[in-house]
């Protein structure tokens, strides 16, 4: 992902965003708020500490072929909203192309996975109701310390990562 014109479309998230919670704004620096997911980079932008427990959104950018492999959430339900690129949706056994403007909504307890099939990043905007999924987040995946670095391979330590905390989140993985 060092590529300019991805860089330039990423400037719409500023060195620090602000967030208000129970009426108080203040500056949270992104870059401390980043990880590397499998193939994908992760930006917390509401945590449950944040909301009183009430949500976790974060801002998803999803490399070409990035996305989870089938789950489902015990505990959350999820919204997805593309700000920009194609996703495909799975969601049970039906699959959709959603594409920037447009939004998918995963009650909880529904098998679903995306994945980003072109050949650019996607990026999308995900949000958990009620908050908690973002501790899996911190357990399994790597602080960013470069934004602009493209993302690291997936290794079998990783997924091994994801599959064990699954549980300890109310996370089933069905394949």
């Amino acid at each position: 992902m060092n590529d300019p014109a991805v860089a330039a479309r990423e400037a719409w998230i500023p060195e620090g965003v602000i967030l208000s919670a129970f009426g108080v704004d203040r500056v949270v620096g992104a870059q401390d708020r980043m990880y590397w997911g499998p193939g994908d980079r992760y930006t917390f932008l509401v945590t449950g500490e944040e909301s009183g427990g009430s949500m976790f959104a974060l801002d998803c950018l999803v490399g070409a072929g990035g996305g989870p492999p089938p789950h489902r959430h015990l505990a959350e339900d999820e919204l997805f909203y593309i700000v920009e690129g194609e996703i495909s949706f799975t969601a049970i056994a039906e699959t959709r192309a959603v594409r920037a403007g447009e939004s998918v909504f995963v009650a909880r307890g529904t098998p679903h996975s995306y994945r980003n099939v072109g050949g650019a990043p996607a990026r999308m905007v995900a949000v958990y109701t009620p908050s908690g999924m973002e501790g899996w987040f911190r357990e399994v995946f790597t602080p960013v310390e470069d934004p602009t670095a493209d993302p690291p391979p997936v290794t079998p330590e990783l997924v091994q990562r994801m599959l064990e905390a699954g549980p300890r989140y109310n996370v089933e993985w069905l394949e």
